[in-house]
């Protein structure tokens, strides 16, 4: 599909950014290659999308099952203190292995493209961030803490107990490297949004 024009140097800037983090690197003969797609996002910036549809059909599906949503919501009430984060640019913070990166080369104004960092679209990303994430909290995963794939809820029962909470969860995401989005975040609060929910100590309700 055709990129329209007057968006080409809005792509050209996304792109330098993702080549100045290193999250892309050029490919000269890529066995496969997609098609990227312009997204105007709510605020009117562009966000630049990969069409995977083909290579996701021929991928074999990863049947790791996600959390059931209801449940995570559930074990959340109850708890006097809790913390929300929000993974940084989430899927972007595994790294893809170096012999599949080249399945993700797509084509761009400025050449051929592939990912070196998980990308949104592939259909076993979810799954993928899934089990990284259960790997990393197994031993606070229903204590004290709960994710969903990017989204994490901290739960301390005790308010005095929070901040310890806290402590042991930033440790583990220092340990991996793992960041989060400072904007996206609300720490040692009463009630917040989870999973298309607002989760209170008492109670939820539909936000």
């Amino acid at each position: 599909m055709p990129i329209p024009t007057r968006v080409g140097p809005l792509i050209e800037i996304k792109l330098n950014k993702l080549i100045k983090v290193g999250f892309i690197r050029e490919v000269k003969y890529p066995t496969w290659i997609s098609s990227i797609v312009p997204v105007r996002k709510k605020n009117g910036q562009i966000r630049v999308c990969v069409d995977f549809r083909d290579l996701n059909s021929a991928c074999p599906k990863d049947d790791f099952s996600l959390p059931i949503a209801e449940l995570m919501i559930d074990a959340t009430m109850g708890h006097e203190a809790l913390s929300f984060m929000d993974g940084s640019s989430g899927y972007n913070q595994i790294r893809m292995a170096p012999k599949d990166e080249e399945l993700t080369a797509f084509r761009t104004p400025k050449g051929i493209y592939c990912y070196k960092v998980m990308p949104f679209g592939l259909k076993n990303a979810g799954a993928t961030y899934q089990r990284a994430m259960q790997m990393i909290f197994n031993d606070m995963l229903h204590k004290n803490i709960e994710c969903y794939v990017n989204d994490l809820v901290v739960k301390s029962k005790m308010r005095q107990d929070h901040l310890q909470d806290l402590r042991k969860i930033f440790e583990r995401l220092r340990r991996y490297q793992l960041k989060m989005n400072l904007l996206k975040c609300a720490f040692g609060v009463t009630s917040g949004k989870f999973l298309g929910f607002i989760v209170r100590h008492r109670g939820i309700k539909i936000e």
